[in-house]
């Protein structure tokens, strides 16, 4: 009772007064707008800044999720149901509103289509009670936010997924202080699209500043598209929407939504990338994250970045035509991005057309060849320390599943009391597992050590360079480091991104 009475749920922004509950012995504020609402004529708007209020605003309750289909990672009892276009929202979690903590904003994934900071998966509370705020972020996701219409003029602005999350990052800036949070001690990280994301930022001039360290698990880059091809895509959707732009700010969510659908089917099976994602080659994301680093044009912090072993696994049961996990799927890939590259990558795969070699020839497509080429560029300006997640759980292994995309989340987050969680580790309340207290621990130590002048956050990490390409295998009982443990596959991409 001593601890609740002492830890303060009032907070005094720069927008007006907040009042938070507790949650896990950590103080929480839930539905704090980092923006104003993007309704109506904002609709497609670039975010504006908060309007002060007087007086204390109650920040207990969850905002709504952005507008989305169902999707098996929110779909728990405590999991938000209510979905509103006006969604930009942040949840803080804080162990002491009186410090001044390292600070970790989540940014969360789902293809920019599905996903929400509020999501119980995402819970930030186990984190922040190890000694530091946790930041989750909501943002613009499907036509609303991450389908690109910046190229129909006035009225329209470009990656506005993308520029949610830097006014989100701006809020921290000028607000985390009053939840005892230290604005020069911040650490973006996320999961998929939130993943990309936080490659985006660090290839996104206006970036700079906002934040000091990142973390980017399981990143698909092949959701980043050219300004050209993201063009024809919005002039396909007027065709579909059956409506000139001016008025598409009052249209029915629904028309809309139908509309950047058809629009993903079509691309999906006929070129390089997915409708939904961002957009590079504008003035906010000047080049694709992986060129950005060629060429030292990124805001050089301090990352973390990694796959999962069996990523395109999940995927496979309904196998997208963008994540080829089958011998046709692999055969129409080449067609559509390197008509003359099967042969070379194919190489890289001696056991083909065999399920395990389809499984990680899907997961190198989407997530690791990207990612290799990323951190071979990245690595030559800034620290980075490269990891592989191979811990499996008994319910994955008895799908065939492996470590498949995602399935890292609830070890760092602590989440097994969600509803993923629960399916994924069905005693992990009871008995946490051993690489969930290792991941959790590291996560941490990134975010909190080494901030001095001359000192490592982690000595028995090594740095990834392009030559010894040392990377921390995650495994159930130990962490290893092995040396470029992919190099056939790695290879067997080279000069393809």
């Amino acid at each position: 009772m001593t601890h609740l009475v002492e830890l303060n749920t009032v907070a005094h922004t720069r927008d007006g007064v907040l009042r938070g509950t507790t949650e896990g012995g950590v103080a929480v504020w839930r539905g704090v707008p980092y923006a104003e609402q993007p309704v109506e004529q904002r609709r497609f708007r670039a975010p504006e800044p908060v309007a002060p209020w007087a007086g204390v605003r109650e920040a207990v309750e969850h905002g709504p999720l952005p507008p989305q289909g169902r999707s098996f990672v929110g779909g728990g009892r405590d999991d938000p149901k209510i979905r509103d276009e006006a969604c930009l929202t942040v949840t803080v979690w804080s162990p002491d509103t009186a410090g001044s903590l390292p600070v970790m904003v989540w940014i969360p994934g789902g293809a920019f289509v599905y996903g929400a900071g509020q999501l119980q998966l995402y819970n930030g509370s186990r984190l922040a009670a190890n000694g530091v705020v946790v930041v989750n972020v909501t943002y613009r996701i499907g036509v609303f936010g991450g389908f690109e219409l910046g190229s129909l003029g006035d009225g329209f602005d470009d990656n506005l997924c993308l520029r949610d999350q830097l006014a989100a990052l701006r809020w921290v800036r000028e607000n985390i202080a009053a939840f005892g949070g230290d604005p020069e001690r911040v650490t973006v990280f996320g999961e998929s699209a939130g993943a990309t994301s936080v490659l985006a930022l660090l290839a996104c001039p206006a970036a700079e500043d906002l934040f000091a360290r990142a973390i980017a698990q399981s990143p698909a880059l092949p959701l980043i598209a050219p300004r050209d091809m993201r063009a024809e895509q919005a002039d396909r959707f007027l065709a579909e929407v059956d409506a000139p732009p001016e008025q598409l700010w009052q249209l029915p969510q629904r028309r809309l939504r139908r509309a950047a659908g058809v629009v993903q089917l079509h691309s999906a099976s006929t070129s390089p990338t997915l409708a939904y994602g961002l957009t590079h080659g504008t003035e906010l994301l000047p080049e694709h994250p992986i060129e950005a680093a060629r060429a030292d044009a990124v805001n050089r912090v301090p990352l973390i970045i990694g796959t999962n072993s069996h990523e395109a696994s999940m995927f496979a049961w309904t196998k997208p035509p963008m994540l080829p996990t089958t011998a046709a799927g692999i055969d129409a890939y080449f067609a559509r991005v390197a008509p003359g590259a099967r042969e070379q990558v194919l190489a890289g795969y001696p056991d083909f057309p065999r399920r395990r070699a389809l499984i990680s020839f899907g997961s190198d497509a989407m997530f690791g060849a990207p990612v290799w080429s990323f951190t071979d560029a990245y690595s030559a300006h800034a620290a980075t320390y490269v990891y592989r997640f191979e811990h499996t759980t008994w319910t994955l292994r008895a799908l065939g599943l492996g470590a498949t995309h995602g399935s890292e989340i609830v070890h760092i987050q602590h989440s097994y009391g969600s509803y993923l969680g629960r399916k994924l580790h069905p005693l992990g309340r009871r008995v946490q597992p051993a690489v969930g207290r290792r991941m959790q621990r590291t996560w941490l130590n990134f975010a909190t050590h080494g901030w001095e002048p001359d000192r490592v956050w982690d000595p028995q990490w090594p740095r990834y360079d392009a030559q010894a390409r040392n990377t921390r295998v995650i495994q159930t009982a130990r962490d290893i480091t092995v040396a470029d443990p992919d190099k056939e596959r790695r290879q067997a991409w080279s000069g393809l991104h």
